[in-house]
């Protein structure tokens, strides 16, 4: 399943370090969705940290940045303390959030097949409706384009 713009954006109620947080508590404001394979990896780490660095120009347009991967809530607050990251990251152990959103499938790594997270970021309007979608996310610039979007 992948998800369009304008189309409905998936509920949620994922747990971070800080307890739950659930999609329907922004609503009424602007959100940033995204989806990395593994924390502590190079390039998911570096995608955090530019997010991080971007933590400004994002609360300055009243948008708040969700980050979801796989890994533990214990994993997740290893990550965000070695990466210093001031926003939220949720864990989706089974995945299921992952899937509904459609930021799991079939991807090439290494020139091999395999299924896994797809790195994929959404802009979720006040609405609750998704404005931007993003998959197959290159990092380098990344960050800069959503800002971009959100303009």
């Amino acid at each position: 399943m992948t998800l369009d713009e304008g189309a409905k954006a998936p509920a949620f109620t994922l747990e971070s370090a800080d307890g739950p947080v659930a999609l329907k508590d922004f609503a009424g404001k602007t959100v940033v969705v995204y989806f990395y394979p593994k924390d502590l990896t190079p390039g998911c780490t570096t995608e955090a940290i530019d997010f991080q660095k971007a933590k400004t120009k994002f609360s300055k347009k009243g948008v708040t940045v969700l980050g979801i991967s796989r890994d533990t809530v214990a994993m997740h607050g290893k990550f965000a303390e070695k990466c210093d990251l001031g926003f939220p990251l949720l864990s989706d152990p089974e995945g299921k959030v992952t899937k509904a959103w459609g930021a799991w499938g079939e991807k090439t790594m290494y020139g091999k097949k395999t299924e896994g997270v797809i790195r994929s970021t959404f802009i979720v309007g006040p609405d609750g409706k998704i404005r931007k979608a993003w998959r197959g996310v290159r990092v380098a610039g990344h960050v800069d384009a959503v800002l971009e979007a959100l303009a």
